[in-house]
């Protein structure tokens, strides 16, 4: 904690740069980021600005290939949908794998920035739905396209096979599975190492943190449609009320994790939404529920499945709700699996960041709940080393006031998320950068 203190005092007054690394290969990429950066600011703020939801990244997909392929990458577009793979062969070595996801989510932005989304766009049902980059996929995009071009200009300083891909549809935790379906690991070169980097809205910009082992859980979606016998509300007892029914299904899903499984597992059941009814005096036939399920492990992950099905229906049972019209239980889309940071590739990468960047701006961080489909690539036959770092994207001066009094800053997913975008971006590009010389050095 005292360096993390020294780190925030230090940085509150200058803009995140690199420091100590090996000399002269750290001076060139420092030059060279800072050289690329005004060109990457326009970037970010045109895709900030121009979000595009999950499953529709079809003009932030085009502008990534077309970065890429000024880079001097051999670019392949529309691989898994709205995919992009951009691959630069330098020589025999190791093959790196560099991941971005592209997909914003459906908010109305509140940041007030000048370049802040006032988008209305299409989602995938066709339905227009305001939009805004909450999750900081537009500063991935960002790094990505740098990363691109240093690593190019520099390709001296290194051997192997860089494979760069910008993802769609990690918000709905299906694009990672649509591009391995579409032969990323055959059709294209098969990563030694997969490494991604995202955004964190509770870490000050200029950090990079990363967790050893699991670090994102496993995400599950239920839906519960809770049925009942509809009628008029000033007469309940002609009804089966699936308003109470589902008020008291809510409450008894609570009991799951405190009092089911073993003290200390970690899990979360949250209802995330509940619709039900038309107007004060009916009650209606039907309520639906969406649930948000967390863990990090996959008998954990179905025990909780189980523990929902059974509690709905025998809630409704003791309601004296007959069998035809207990509630319906569903898994809505597909479970986004626990992402499991290989130790090994971990720690090495961990090492060169703390040669890069200096001890006080690597930080180790606890496990979140949060899912990522990132998980996926290091989850195939293929048996591919992954690993993602987290970047800190909130300004050290809210940081250090948030520490200080205990207010919360914007998370992500928040309508008033907003990275601080230089130190953010900067720091992204020099993380990935890093990690790629360190696995592909020069023997």
């Amino acid at each position: 904690m005292h360096l993390r203190l020294l780190f925030l005092f230090s940085l509150l007054g200058t803009a995140a740069c690199v420091l100590a690394a090996p000399a002269v290969l750290s001076e060139q990429v420092t030059a060279r980021i800072d050289a690329e950066y005004p060109s990457l600011d326009v970037i970010y703020r045109h895709v900030h600005a121009h979000p595009e939801l999950s499953l529709m990244e079809e003009k932030t997909a085009a502008l990534v290939a077309k970065e890429l392929r000024a880079a001097g990458f051999d670019v392949t577009e529309r691989v898994g949908g709205h995919g992009v793979v951009a691959v630069l062969a330098n020589g025999p070595g190791p093959t790196v794998l560099l991941r971005a996801d592209m997909d914003a989510l459906p908010l109305a932005e509140t940041t007030g920035l000048p370049y802040a989304s006032t988008a209305l766009v299409k989602d995938s049902a066709g339905r227009d739905q305001p939009a805004m980059h909450a999750c900081g996929h537009d500063t991935h995009v960002t790094w990505l396209i740098g990363t691109a071009r240093v690593l190019s200009a520099l390709r001296t300083g290194w051997r192997g096979t860089l494979v760069l891909i910008a993802q769609p549809a990690e918000e709905i935790g299906a694009g990672a599975k649509a591009m391995l379906a579409d032969g990323l690991y055959t059709r294209f070169p098969k990563p030694d190492f997969a490494l991604s980097a995202h955004t964190w809205s509770n870490l000050p910009a200029g950090v990079v943190a990363s967790v050893e082992g699991p670090a994102y859980a496993n995400v599950d979606s239920l839906d519960i449609l809770v049925r009942g016998l509809g009628g008029h509300g000033s007469r309940p007892h002609t009804t089966k009320d699936p308003v109470v029914l589902a008020a008291q299904i809510v409450v008894a899903l609570q009991t799951i994790v405190s009092r089911e499984l073993e003290p200390g597992t970690p899990a979360v059941v949250t209802v995330g939404s509940i619709h039900g009814g038309t107007k004060h005096n009916i009650i209606p036939d039907e309520v639906k529920l969406e649930l948000t399920l967390r863990s990090y492990d996959l008998k954990i992950a179905d025990q909780l499945i189980a523990s929902i099905r059974r509690i709905a229906e025998n809630t409704a049972r003791a309601a004296g709700v007959p069998d035809d019209r207990l509630p319906v239980v569903s898994v809505a889309g597909v479970r986004t699996p626990v992402l499991t940071n290989n130790p090994a590739l971990t720690r090495r990468v961990d090492g060169a960041l703390r040669t890069w960047l200096g001890e006080n701006r690597v930080w180790t961080e606890k496990p979140t709940v949060a899912g990522e489909d990132f998980s996926r690539y290091g989850l195939t036959a293929e048996n591919v080393p992954i690993c993602m770092l987290w970047i800190g994207g909130a300004a050290p001066a809210m940081y250090a006031e948030s520490k200080r009094t205990g207010t919360l800053l914007p998370s992500n997913h928040s309508p008033m998320f907003a990275p601080v975008p230089e130190p953010t971006i900067k720091t992204g590009m020099t993380a990935l950068t890093a990690a790629a010389l360190e696995l592909l050095a020069k023997p």
